[in-house]
């Protein structure tokens, strides 16, 4: 969309479902979705900005709990359909899986030059405390921010708590307080307060505008295997041994660390050899792999073990995902993982 800075700023949002788009009857209590056609009767004060805003319903509408590939290919396939007439976009997402649909979302728009903002909230939106007022209008401004004739924000982004987060940076760290979200390892993109208050050296620019090109292919044919005191054998290698069985993402001690346990390494080296790719993550929230600093991790490195560096779960599962539905041979899927698509890595 080309328009000089007097017209209005268009912003589509996509409710996708989640808490955010809830209201309580008053004689009941009982909760019920929002009729998001009508949404300015529900958050009045977006009729202040003087904007374009449009809504648009996921049919059907879901608890993120039931959040998938499927799913995040109808919202990317909407957003597509609808890039050229909108300056920003907001969706509206359950917190649960908020930062893996924004993880998915990042990989599969190449070229973005227009902000995706998703938000959500942890008490409808109907409720008197709610949290999803000031979620919805601050992330609505942030997709309608320009300067210079550019948009402020050119990237897949979750917008919580006053703070604007790279989606792919992000995690789910608390599950009752308004702070629902953080990003340990990567700087916020902005913060809202009396003003918004952008961080530009963090964000991401694109140096040549090409066409955007979204990519709709996932393979979910992976796991997340989380280390532990104690892993179990017999369990550890069934899973190594399933079917159709193309990626692991291997969640580890510290810095990169797992048992040193003569079986375990076997059981990775065989898998590796039969073609299964393994990154190898930190569990801790902070952080970042540094394999052979120590020994229990040099072996994964000798055996072919990709190291995920500071990568969040959410980020390296729909990474692999991702990659492994684009059609690439195993070695160019290895050197993907180790490299920044989208900011989602250090480099």
């Amino acid at each position: 969309m080309n328009r000089n800075t007097n017209q209005k700023a268009s912003i589509l949002i996509i409710y996708t479902g989640g808490t955010i788009g809830m209201v309580q009857h008053p004689q009941t209590g009982t909760l019920a979705p929002v009729k998001f056609d009508q949404i300015t009767d529900e958050v009045p004060e977006l009729n202040k900005f003087n904007y374009n805003i449009k809504t648009v319903i996921l049919n059907p509408v879901l608890d993120s709990s039931n959040m998938n590939p499927a799913v995040w290919v109808k919202i990317a396939k909407t957003i597509e359909k609808n890039y050229n007439s909108f300056d920003g976009f907001v969706i509206l997402h359950g917190t649960d899986t908020m930062a893996y649909t924004a993880s998915a979302l990042s990989f599969m728009f190449e070229n973005l030059d227009k902000p995706i903002i998703l938000t959500g909230s942890q008490l409808p939106i109907g409720t008197l405390r709610t949290d999803g007022k000031e979620n919805l209008i601050t992330s609505v401004e942030i997709a309608a921010a320009r300067k210079n004739g550019r948009c402020m924000v050119p990237e897949v982004c979750i917008y919580f708590d006053f703070k604007l987060f790279r989606g792919n940076r992000t995690i789910k760290r608390d599950a009752e307080q308004f702070s629902a979200f953080t990003s340990v390892n990567y700087p916020v993109l902005a913060t809202a307060g009396v003003d918004i208050r952008f961080s530009p050296e963090y964000i991401y620019y694109p140096e040549n505008k090409g066409i955007l090109k979204v990519s709709t292919m996932f393979d979910d044919n992976v796991v997340i295997l989380k280390m532990f005191p104690g892993v179990n054998r017999n369990v550890f290698n069934s899973i190594l041994n399933t079917h159709g069985l193309k990626g692991v993402v291997l969640e580890t001690f510290g810095s990169g660390n797992v048992p040193t346990s003569r079986w375990l390494i076997n059981c990775i080296k065989r898998a590796i050899k039969k073609g299964i790719v393994f990154l190898n993550i930190t569990q801790c929230e902070g952080g970042k792999v540094s394999m052979g600093q120590y020994e229990t991790s040099l072996e994964l490195l000798n055996a072919g073990v990709v190291s995920g560096r500071d990568m969040t779960t959410e980020a390296a599962i729909t990474k692999m995902m991702f990659l492994l539905g684009q059609g690439l041979s195993g070695n160019e899927i290895k050197m993907y993982l180790n490299k920044s698509l989208r900011g989602e890595i250090s480099e």
